[in-house]
């Protein structure tokens, strides 16, 4: 019985931290999208002189080379932010639960 209890609780761990790092891979993909459109609609309403003063045409030409296009549109990665919130929210539940079942078995058991 002890055996069956013990898996449960680590699996519920193990889903828990899986779900924050999901959650948290999420989150940062659509950040990052979101800075991307931002700085490309800066660069192009502004120009290169407003953007970067004191940049070289050529450190604007480097700086366009590295940064990742964005394959998503701005309200897709908003709604995505917002789900992966809700599943850090969910996530966490997760790990306070098992964590809380823990502590009740150790006070059963001692």
């Amino acid at each position: 019985m002890s055996s069956i209890v013990t898996n449960s609780v680590n699996s519920a761990i193990v889903s828990g931290q899986f779900g924050l790092q999901q959650a948290n891979s999420g989150l940062t993909q659509a950040a990052t999208n979101i800075a991307q459109q931002t700085a490309q609609v800066n660069l192009a309403e502004n120009g290169p002189q407003a953007v970067l003063a004191n940049a070289s045409l050529q450190g604007l030409s480097n700086i366009r080379n590295v940064l990742p296009t964005a394959s998503d549109d701005f309200t897709s990665n908003l709604l995505s932010l917002k789900i992966n919130s809700v599943n850090a929210q969910a996530s966490s539940k997760v790990l306070e639960v098992a964590n809380e079942t823990v502590g009740t078995i150790i006070d059963t058991l001692a």
